[in-house]
C-alpha cells in the first residue's frame, strides 16, 4: 500500500516536535527534524509505548515510557540496531504533510 494521505500542515509541526497522525487505520507517528519530517510505527517494541508522544533528541525519537531511542531516518534503536520501527515514506506538497505506508510496512501492533 502506498497512497499518499495528507496528514498535516507543515505549519502543525515545528521543528523538535512531533504528533501521531493515522494513514489507512494505523497510527503512525510523524516528526519535524530541522524542517525534515520523518514518519514510524507510532509502537514502540519495547513495551508498546506511543513514539508519536515520545522527545526529538537529534534526529532520533525517545520513547516517553521507557527512554528507547529511535533513528527517524533509519527506525533503528539507537545502540542497538537489530531492534527497528518500521519507517513510512513521506512528502511535503504545497504546504501540507502526506504520509503513505510502503508495501513492506509491518507495524508492531498488527
Amino acid at each position: 500500500m502506498s497512497d499518499f494521505v495528507t496528514v498535516a500542515t507543515v505549519d502543525q509541526i515545528p521543528p523538535g516536535s512531533g504528533r501521531t497522525v493515522e494513514v489507512h487505520g494505523v497510527r503512525i507517528a510523524l516528526f519535524n527534524v530541522d524542517g525534515t519530517f520523518y514518519a514510524v510505527d507510532n509502537t514502540c517494541p519495547h513495551a508498546g509505548g506511543p513514539l508519536g508522544e515520545g522527545f526529538v533528541c537529534g534526529d532520533a525519537v525517545e520513547c516517553p515510557w521507557h527512554g528507547w531511542k529511535f533513528n527517524l531516518r533509519t527506525g533503528e534503536r539507537c545502540g542497538s540496531p537489530n531492534i527497528t520501527v518500521a519507517c513510512c515514506l513521506v512528502q511535503v506538497a504545497d504546504g501540507t504533510i502526506q504520509v503513505a505506508l510502503p508495501p513492506d510496512f509491518n507495524p508492531q501492533g498488527a
